[in-house]
């Protein structure tokens, strides 16, 4: 791990104009790319205190021995050469687009003496005229199949078109009218190529003036009774206008826009993009983003600009370019699509009207790719496996994990202090194992000490449970469980791997209440929610897992689990403790004044057994007021939770959950 002070640049050395900057390691692999405005002030940004830099950042400089620069003219150019150095070195910090496959679209080969309609993939030829990308070949397809009635565009290879031309003979599109035989010399290359051209004007969204020439032609038709040739062009009509309902009209205005919405998380991102022309949504397609570098949404916003523009000129670039945030250097962005397209480019985030609601409809499916690419992760049993696999490499256990138990701690400001334990067995979450712990015996802001208690409670029940089955002995003074009441052992199954919430302090409390309840056959490891970062009881560093590791996707989706379940619980408790039941019946007794007597006393059943004076030991209570409270309370019916009278903790019910209710219903005390 290299010392950025030991490769920093002198003072003065750096150019205060535009550029783009490389970080190579000790083998001379570029690891990032970037660009700036200022290469002087960008540059110093990296070597400032290390700990004050964000972690992915701090990893890249510190895995970086070296850094180099290129000065160019204007924002733009940097730009530019930013994007060609990013596709030429794939360094490793900087975004990855996981999903690099490439989408079908329309093309019409108008570089060819007899143009032909056809799907292609991969990068533009020049000459070509594109439409879309489709998500999938077959829209494309059914889409030409409907239009062919009307344009007859060739469609065939450059094989089969050849061997027609030998035989004299056209194949069976031009024998069916889907096709006006050039081959065969049905129609010279001009009128072919006005075909290809009035095609290329429809699908590009001129559609009305085309339609109206057919209806004029087809009211001609029937008024010289020429019937059969008006009900082929009334049947045309209805072939075009078919073709233009399978893409729906989102925008009255015939707008030209491509919208690009993302939905991320701290490991992810997912980038969905709606190609619209003439109004009508054209094509569509997403990347799921690997955040590898320290980014933010603008960010991803613009590198997502870069992968789509990159290889377009023309009119493949929009006039309008819809975006949920501008990136920082918006107008450099902006004029190098302008550069691209050749013309005037609009970037920018809807703000109200039919295209705010479109880019909202472009967020949900961002946000459903990003659901169903975690989905598709944790359901394929090869992927869980290889990341139970990786657990253990890294953490160096005996065997893989199967059974992962992770805990986290949730408050509101040091109060209503809860935990969470979920339990995940293969890989896969198993919610009837959940547990959640309310912590009394101190309140504050101290996830160390409630995570020593917490850990040591489930253990101790763990070695209590081994009691009734003779596998372990009491030491002395420890109370063993009541004998079997029928319930299930909730606490019977240790797991191979406990991870808790937090960095070195929560791994070393878990750990040291493993130690002294003599449990030494259960590994601890903590993740840290903002750095990523596995940590181990008594190690300085932690273990770094690779950013793509399934392991450590696996890790987080755990974490995330057990925030996810304590936050959840932490706001029923205080839900419940601020909804004060016979309270809401006393007159003149108002919100704040019920919350501080159940505040006070915890409970509305401990409450309804003080006394008038203990009443008005809480402040703003007076004493008509309490008197008011202790005659309500006491022909209310009672109602609350039950206390323990000697520890003053609130007790609640253990028992099953009623059935169809959630699973996620263990309490523990």
């Amino acid at each position: 791990m290299a010392d950025p002070s030991s490769y920093r640049p002198k003072p003065g050395q750096i150019p205060d104009s535009p550029g783009v900057y490389r970080f190579r390691d000790e083998h001379r692999r570029v690891i990032y790319v970037g660009k700036a405005k200022s290469l002087r002030q960008r540059l110093a940004s990296y070597f400032q205190d290390v700990a004050g830099l964000h972690p992915r950042t701090a990893t890249m400089v510190t895995t970086a021995a070296s850094v180099e620069w290129t000065v160019v003219s204007t924002e733009v150019e940097a730009l530019q050469l930013e994007y060609s150095w990013i596709k030429e070195y794939d360094p490793r910090f900087n975004v990855k687009y996981r999903d690099d496959k490439s989408y079908p679209s329309l093309a019409v080969t108008l570089n060819e003496q007899y143009p032909r309609v056809q799907v292609m993939r991969g990068p533009k030829k020049k000459g070509v005229r594109y439409f879309g990308p489709y998500g999938h070949a077959w829209a494309i397809r059914e889409t030409v199949d409907l239009m062919l009635r009307v344009f007859p565009v060739r469609t065939c290879s450059a094989g089969v078109f050849k061997r027609s031309a030998q035989i004299g003979r056209p194949c069976l599109l031009g024998y069916i009218g889907k096709c006006s035989a050039p081959c065969v010399g049905r129609v010279t290359p001009e009128e072919h190529r006005e075909l290809a051209e009035d095609f290329c004007d429809f699908m590009a969204g001129r559609t009305g003036t085309y339609l109206s020439r057919l209806e004029r032609r087809m009211h001609e038709a029937a008024e010289e009774m020429e019937y059969e040739k008006a009900a082929r062009l009334r049947d045309d009509m209805g072939a075009l206008r078919r073709a233009m309902e399978k893409n729906a009209v989102v925008l009255a205005d015939a707008t030209d826009a491509d919208l690009v919405a993302v939905a991320e998380d701290e490991l992810e991102a997912a980038v969905q993009i709606f190609h619209v022309r003439g109004g009508r949504v054209r094509g569509q397609r997403g990347w799921v983003t690997d955040k590898v570098e320290a980014v933010d949404t603008a960010g991803l916003v613009e590198h997502a600009l870069q992968q789509l523009y990159g290889e377009e000129k023309g009119e493949a670039v929009p006039k309008e370019v819809l975006v949920p945030a501008l990136p920082e250097d918006s107008p450099a962005l902006s004029q190098w699509l302008a550069e691209r397209r050749g013309s005037q480019v609009s970037l920018r985030i809807p703000q109200r009207g039919d295209k705010k609601a479109l880019m909202e409809t472009v967020h949900r499916n961002a946000q459903h790719s990003l659901a169903l690419h975690k989905t598709k992760r944790a359901s394929d049993l090869t992927t869980r496996s290889r990341a139970l696999e990786e657990i253990a490499e890294a953490l160096e256990l005996d065997g893989a994990p199967l059974r992962i138990e992770c805990f986290d701690i949730s408050h509101l400001q040091g109060e209503d202090v809860v935990a969470s334990m979920v339990v995940f067995e293969d890989g896969l979450a198993r919610k009837s194992e959940y547990r959640r712990f309310q912590i009394k015996g101190f309140e504050g802001q101290d996830d160390v000490r409630s995570m020593h208690e917490v850990v040591s409670r489930r253990f101790r029940r763990y070695l209590q449970e081994k009691l009734k089955t003779g596998e372990w002995a009491p030491e002395d003074g420890e109370e063993p469980l009541a004998e079997d009441d029928g319930r299930p052992r909730r606490f019977a199954y240790p797991p191979q791997l406990v991870v808790v919430d937090g960095g070195q302090p929560q791994v070393a409390a878990a750990q040291r209440a493993l130690e002294e309840l003599g449990v030494d056959d259960v590994a601890v490891c903590g993740l840290a929610k903002r750095l990523e970062e596995v940590w181990v009881p008594g190690e300085d560093d932690p273990v770094v897992l690779p950013r793509s590791s399934e392991g450590l996707y696996l890790l987080q989706r755990v974490r995330d689990e057990a925030h996810r379940f304590a936050i959840q619980y932490q706001r029923n408790k205080r839900g419940k403790r601020l909804r004060s039941g016979p309270l809401d019946e006393v007159p003149g007794l108002g919100e704040s004044r019920k919350q501080a007597l159940v505040k006070h006393f915890g409970s509305v059943k401990k409450l309804r057994q003080a006394t008038i004076d203990q009443i008005c030991e809480v402040p703003g209570i007076g004493r008509k007021t309490a008197e008011t409270v202790a005659a309500a309370l006491a022909g209310a019916v009672p109602a609350g939770p039950a206390v323990n009278t000697a520890t003053g903790e609130i007790i609640e019910d253990e028992t099953p959950a009623p059935a169809g209710a959630s699973s996620e219903r263990g309490t523990e005390q």
